[in-house]
């Protein structure tokens, strides 16, 4: 075996904290030292390179074109060493913790489950069933299954699945009213929810509406819920129509326990994304769960007979 060179380890540290920071004093602040100690490790790692890494201005610091190639190849280095020596993830090591929307835990992923941890049995998962961002950095969360429009700072989002928007309701509701044009909506409660206030924003009733040229019909009367996966259980109890991303119902649907009574869908600007830090996208389990979810879309749902 080949003896190693022993690069200066602690000057590097310095440099990427200082690097990713700009600033030697919070660089010193996170690693509990002064920045004069930040300052000397940062020279010695550039007599050591032989090439400046800083810019030194008045009241700041600027990174060089080789200490901007440095830093990129150190951050997620050290991000990594990190992650190796946490003893939290040491001890969930065959544990993968998921967050997901409570309707997409429920409606999408609790079904297919099974599959993955027939398939997969080393793994334990965790399911974490909520809408409000989490810091993917920390560690306590693997992958997070998100509905939007992927941009989520400081994380890698792969495109999952697209989210048409169509209507839904109860096949005894059905019975009761007939649906079987849009005109027929007029008799009809239209349930809402509210839960995406940002613009653009998935398609309400009013654009649904609008696409389907109704005229003289209030598109906000009915309920409105906070949370798509209470407007769904409104729907599935007969109480009227809503507008669902179609991943969310397939099942549903399949099973007979919803019904498309009206074919227009409208796109959707939101779309399901997997999400995990930058970081982490060398992980086994990371890889292997997204290669498995990417698998789930392409078949389908296997129902029971």
């Amino acid at each position: 075996m080949s003896e190693r060179r022993n690069p200066p380890l602690v000057a590097a540290r310095a440099f990427e904290a200082a690097a990713r920071h700009l600033s030697f004093l919070k660089a010193a602040q996170e690693l509990h030292v002064t920045p004069t100690a930040i300052s000397h490790q940062v020279k010695r790692l550039e007599e050591y390179l032989d090439t400046p890494l800083f810019v030194r201005l008045n009241r700041a610091v600027a990174l060089t074109e080789a200490g901007t190639r440095l830093a990129a190849t150190l951050q997620p280095l050290f991000q990594q060493l990190e992650d190796a020596l946490d003893p939290k993830r040491q001890r969930d090591a065959g544990t993968l913790t998921l967050s997901a929307m409570p309707s997409l835990a429920a409606k999408w992923l609790a079904p297919r489950l099974p599959d993955f941890e027939a398939r997969y049995p080393q793994w334990r998962i965790r399911m974490e069933s909520e809408d409000a961002l989490v810091d993917l950095n920390r560690g306590e969360v693997d992958i997070a299954l998100r509905y939007g429009m992927g941009k989520y700072k400081g994380q890698h989002a792969r495109f999952w699945m697209a989210a048409p928007i169509h209507p839904v309701c109860s096949p005894q509701l059905l019975r009761r009213l007939p649906l079987k044009k849009p005109a027929d909506l007029r008799q009809h409660t239209l349930i809402h929810y509210n839960s995406a206030l940002s613009n653009p924003r998935p398609p309400h009733w009013a654009e649904w509406v609008a696409a389907a040229r109704l005229r003289g019909i209030d598109a906000d009367r009915g309920p409105h819920f906070s949370a798509i996966y209470m407007a769904l259980e409104a729907a599935l109890a007969g109480h009227g129509v809503a507008l669902a991303p179609a991943p969310l119902v397939e099942r549903d649907l399949a099973e007979g326990r919803l019904v498309k009574p009206l074919a227009l869908e409208l796109e959707n600007p939101y779309a399901f994304w997997i999400v995990c830090a930058r970081s982490r996208l060398h992980e086994e389990k990371i890889k292997l769960f997204t290669r498995w979810l990417l698998e789930q879309t392409r078949q389908p749902l296997c129902t029971a007979a």
